[in-house]
């Protein structure tokens, strides 16, 4: 350990619960890092103990064995600031809530738990008077967290658009690259290490709705929790959608997006005299935007925050979204600012949560679509489904129909079907939705396959 410090300086006692991948990579900066940390803080970081569940277990980083305990509630009684990097639910949630009652600064990773039960851990917090910081949650090494509340305090966020998923990335870049379909691309993705063994997490969307989550909690200073946020995974995307989307000249990502809205009160026929309730939608869904969108060059496991503010206008935070170091970065980012205020003094940052804006459903959402559909190749189809849209209150921008495939003449009486892909402008969700389902009911309809919403347009 570096002790050249001086021996003046006050010690601030840091406890830190997990010693994975991340916790690894926090001990060891700790451990050698301990004259910058210093400098930088005004305080002596000493790591006093690493709670784990199995002292003996192999780790990638060189740590002194002394230093592992497996009894995390003693550890925390004499910290200062405890780093929870366990990750799951409990017994994380048990040690952060001693950890504040104890008075500890906390610092966490643990996307999962803030998203289903931050609301409650700051309550407490705020109670307690004490920081609660969790900048790794989200983005992994991008600085993304503290922007937002502190850069952007004296503004107004109106909209958050994010790609926070990065194994979800890669496997669509994949496909967007290569024009390979979904399960090849996963594979890669697993031997490549950016999936685990179990990846229903990343590709049904749940981990980028727990960030977005947070997100939107921090941007509209309103608490939301993950059963808030409309959440669809990218499984149902396939290459031919890729390569019609490359073709428009878009590509598809998964995108958490915040945003608030204003909506009618008394539902989209407005019946409340013209008067309007303004919401926050938070959901998460496999999106096309153009590729000349700043999210559209993301490549990779990549991740990036697009922010849109009323005086900064557009913002954008991109980087690596995942990994060991570059998580452990935005951990220590944290710990180095919870050292500065305790050396100072002063209570807790609260998260700012000062509003309470209702949360609104998918329905409200105003957005648009892309419309992928099997239809019979004979006259008059086009006309029935423009007509179709246009009884639903949906203008189209763009129709392409390509016929793909030779078929029996007896066959609802053509001789080939067509593949019809067409991109709305902007409607409600609700009338976007009863147009799906009304060209499902056609008969000169094969089937519809796929359903994906525009934005950054």
């Amino acid at each position: 350990m570096d002790t050249s410090v001086s021996a003046n300086t006050k010690t601030l006692k840091v406890a830190l619960l997990g010693a994975g991948n991340v916790g690894s990579q926090v001990a060891r900066i700790l451990l050698t890092d301990a004259s910058a940390l210093a400098a930088r803080t005004g305080a002596r970081l000493e790591l006093v103990g690493i709670a784990v569940r199995n002292v003996d277990a192999p780790r990638e980083v060189e740590i002194p064995r002394e230093l592992f305990t497996t009894d995390a509630s003693a550890l925390i009684r004499k910290a200062d600031i405890v780093i929870e990097l366990m990750g799951g639910l409990e017994p994380a949630r048990t040690l952060i809530l001693e950890a504040i009652e104890h008075g500890a600064t906390v610092v966490t990773g643990n996307k999962a738990l803030l998203a289903v039960d931050g609301p409650t851990l700051y309550e407490k917090a705020d109670a307690a008077g004490v920081q609660l910081s969790y900048e790794a949650a989200v983005a992994g090494a991008i600085p993304i967290l503290r922007p937002i509340t502190d850069s952007l305090a004296g503004d107004k966020i109106t909209r958050v658009m994010g790609i926070v998923n990065g194994t979800t990335n890669f496997i669509l870049d994949a496909m967007d690259s290569t024009g390979a379909e979904f399960a090849d691309a996963l594979a890669e993705a697993t031997r490549l290490g950016y999936a685990e063994a179990d990846p229903t997490a990343d590709v049904e969307g749940h981990d980028a709705a727990a960030k977005g989550a947070i997100l939107a909690s921090l941007a509209f200073h309103t608490r939301f929790a993950l059963e808030d946020v409309h959440c669809e995974g990218i499984t149902g995307v396939s290459a031919g959608d890729i390569a019609a989307a490359k073709e428009a000249g878009y590509v598809i990502k998964l995108l958490a997006i915040a945003e608030k809205i204003s909506v009618p009160t008394g539902g989209q026929n407005n019946d409340d005299g013209g008067t309007f309730t303004t919401g926050v939608s938070v959901r998460v869904h496999p999106t096309l935007i153009p590729r000349e969108h700043p999210l559209g060059a993301v490549r990779g496991a990549y991740n990036a925050v697009f922010v849109e503010a009323e005086s900064a206008g557009e913002l954008m935070f991109y980087g690596r979204g995942a990994g060991g170091s570059p998580t452990a970065s935005a951990v220590m980012g944290d710990v180095v600012s919870a050292a500065r205020r305790l050396v100072l003094g002063g209570p807790g940052r609260s998260d700012s949560t000062i509003e309470v804006l209702p949360v609104l459903g998918i329905d409200a959402v105003k957005t648009r679509y892309y419309i992928g559909m099997d239809a019979a190749d004979q006259p008059g189809v086009l006309s029935k489904i423009s007509a179709l849209f246009a009884e639903n209150g949906v203008s189209i921008e763009t129709m392409r129909q390509t016929v793909h495939r030779e078929r029996d003449a007896s066959e609802n009486g053509s001789a080939a079907s067509a593949e019809l892909r067409i991109v709305t402008h902007r409607a409600s969700e609700a009338a976007l939705a009863a147009t799906v389902e009304a060209i499902n009911g056609l008969d000169i309809i094969n089937s519809v396959t796929s359903v994906l919403r525009v934005e950054g347009v």
